[in-house]
């Protein structure tokens, strides 16, 4: 797991720009905006306010006044999966875009300017994996971490990683840390020495209704807890809760479908 740049953590305050590759946002776009609001401001404690309104209604989520996550509205004619996506910090999102598709992905929204916050295109790598690219201006990104509430791992469920995960390094020259094992096709992607997101490779056991995609887990206090809450609040578990080398961890959906996971790391 990891966390954002230190001075985002939980002390406040002004944080820096995130390196070029390490996811910096995570947003979400759904049908029923009040109640995917409402759903989560009682399981993390959220509130919200308006930001850039480019592509329809859209709120940032706070936590302890602090910029945390996005959720936006999809147009009532657009049927696209709901699921939540990471933004990958980029110093020239245009440049980033070309490289998308020099290199066998796809750009499907943007470049665009997200008024005065930054600019932005959302892509998918070849696999068909969704993704977004930031460059930030006035938003920097997700202002806390290392707290329940926050976004603390973002991780790349696809068939295999070896090419999936090329892709990935020609964006940002990611290092890879693959992980030695017969049984377990993973690799950790890491910037400056430090584990950014991961890259996971499933096989056929890839569930049948979705492709290739990102997942992202947010920190909470209590697994076992929240999860009891999510059901009360119409949410889905899709994985019970279970221990891991990381803590405690479940993968859970929303009431629209959106999946995610919850993991409480050790204390």
């Amino acid at each position: 797991m990891t966390e954002a740049p230190e001075s985002a953590g939980a002390n406040g305050g002004a944080h820096a720009r995130y390196t070029p590759g390490t996811p910096c946002w995570v947003s979400l776009m759904v049908h029923g905006m009040a109640a995917t609001q409402a759903f989560y401001a009682e399981l993390f404690g959220w509130e919200f306010q308006p930001g850039p309104q480019q592509l329809g209604p859209y709120a940032r989520a706070l936590l302890d006044g602090r910029e945390v996550a996005g959720i936006g509205q999809l147009p009532p004619d657009r049927h696209l999966p709901i699921a939540w996506t990471p933004y990958l910090a980029s110093h020239d999102v245009d440049l980033t875009a070309e490289t998308v598709r020099l290199c066998g992905g796809t750009i499907g929204v943007g470049p665009l300017d997200a008024a005065d916050a930054g600019r932005l295109a959302i892509g998918s790598d070849p696999s068909g994996a969704v993704f977004g690219i930031w460059q930030a201006a006035a938003h920097l990104g997700s202002g806390i971490a290392g707290v329940p509430g926050t976004p603390a791992w973002n991780e790349l469920l696809t068939f295999e990683t070896a090419n999936v995960a090329k892709f990935y390094k020609a964006l940002f020259g990611y290092e890879e840390e693959p992980v030695k094992s017969a049984d377990l096709d993973y690799v950790t992607l890491r910037l400056d020495g430090r584990p950014v997101a991961g890259i996971h490779g499933v096989g056929h056991t890839m569930p049948r209704d979705r492709g290739p995609h990102w997942m992202t887990y947010f920190e909470v206090a209590d697994t076992d807890d929240t999860l009891e809450r999510l059901v009360g609040l119409g949410g889905h578990v899709l994985q019970p809760a279970r221990d891991s080398a990381h803590g405690r961890v479940a993968t859970v959906a929303d009431p629209e479908g959106a999946r995610f996971s919850l993991i409480q790391s050790p204390r």
